[in-house]
């Protein structure tokens, strides 16, 4: 049973050729059965006859070189054109005449260069044919080698749309390969920014600040644990970064890694005033139980709000409210501009517009702006129960 299932996969793996050639097979099998001898194409009146040794080499013309319809099209339509033109020209009018059009509509699908070139030489070949065969005929009349020849035009025509159409399918493939590794770079950076930037953002205040703790230990030595502390998490956010980008990395495991925990915020709030920035925390309603990606856009708007606190106002206070309803997360930064720089939300902006763009993306409202006694604030509301 299992060899049987695998016998599918293995002819799609098989050689292209190999797949065609059943088709002249069952063609030329076909083509010289006795019930089918002069059923087949007629063009130009010529008197039937009946099979000869010569038939039998213009219907293995006509069918045996659908083999290579695909791998040589050019080849396959030289040979069966050969093939046809012998078992007109004979009069043996054999049921091989159908792979004519079976050939052009092959070139038309996957001849890939010399396209123009190919249509142009097999009409300038069709005129001595027609003109040969209304000689040796009973008189066909014009309509009907012009009918004929707009048969095998229609067939080309149809095999150039299957190329086009296949064609545009491959591009709208790669466009939307090529869109999806532009969303994951974009959505990775925008991840590293928000880790990376904060935990750094946080080293480097309490590093500088130890700088003049020289002359109390006690309040140095919380100082460098804290920095060791600082760089501890931001390990620990890199490490789950990169199990998102671990192809092998489970569903729920990446869910657990975007998703923070109960707590987190609170985690976030005490490491900022460990490095001095004073930080008043509110929270105020029940979390829903399920909030999909509005809780990782919430605690990424208060890290981007508290790193940009860390970095244009140190030492000034900073209020932080998160209020959760039933549909929605609204999250308050604030910072009162009083600290040792002036209050501003300024810098690159790519944090602040990251941030933007994951709380448009859930479909809720996001804004940055000055107070007016200084300082700045920064206000998200994000729908709750959206997919990650």
């Amino acid at each position: 049973m299992i060899s049987l299932r695998r016998v599918p996969d293995r002819w799609r793996r098989s050689d292209v050729t190999v797949r065609d050639l059943p088709l002249g097979v069952l063609c030329l099998a076909a083509s010289l059965l006795p019930a089918f001898h002069t059923h087949g194409t007629q063009l130009g009146g010529v008197p039937a006859r009946p099979f000869d040794a010569l038939a039998v080499v213009a219907i293995a013309l006509e069918c045996l070189p659908l083999a290579v319809r695909r791998r040589w099209p050019v080849v396959c339509l030289a040979l069966v054109s050969l093939g046809f033109a012998v078992d007109q020209l004979r009069g043996y009018h054999s049921l091989a005449g159908t792979a004519l059009p079976i050939a052009l509509l092959s070139v038309g699908s996957h001849l890939e260069r010399h396209r123009r070139t190919t249509a142009l030489l097999f009409s300038v070949v069709y005129v001595p044919l027609a003109v040969a065969l209304s000689r040796l005929g009973s008189g066909e009349p014009l309509s009907g080698f012009v009918m004929f020849y707009l048969a095998l035009v229609l067939a080309w025509g149809i095999g150039s749309w299957l190329r086009s159409t296949r064609v545009a399918e491959a591009e709208r493939r790669r466009r939307i390969a090529e869109d999806t590794r532009t969303a994951e770079r974009t959505r990775i950076a925008r991840e590293l920014h928000d880790v990376v930037t904060h935990h750094v953002t946080a080293m480097v205040v309490q590093a500088e600040a130890a700088r003049y703790l020289t002359a109390a230990p006690d309040r140095l030595d919380q100082t460098l644990t804290a920095v060791t502390d600082t760089g501890r998490r931001a390990i620990t956010d890199l490490r789950h970064l990169l199990d998102l980008l671990n192809p092998d990395h489970g569903n729920d495991h990446q869910a657990e890694a975007r998703t923070p925990a109960v707590g987190r915020l609170l985690t976030l709030v005490e490491q900022t005033r460990r490095a001095g920035q004073p930080v008043d925390f509110t929270e105020e309603g029940t979390p829903p139980e399920s909030t999909g990606s509005a809780e990782l856009v919430a605690y990424r708007v208060v890290q981007e709000a508290l790193t940009n606190a860390l970095k244009y106002a140190h030492g000034s206070r900073t209020s932080v409210q998160v209020r959760h309803a039933e549909r929605e997360i609204t999250v308050e930064v604030s910072t009162d501009g009083s600290g040792s720089q002036a209050a501003s939300p300024g810098g690159s902006g790519r944090g602040l517009a990251g941030l933007r763009e994951r709380v448009d993306v859930l479909g809720g409202d996001f804004s940055v702006g000055r107070q007016t006694a200084g300082g700045f604030v920064v206000r998200a509301r994000i729908p709750a129960g959206s997919p990650s």
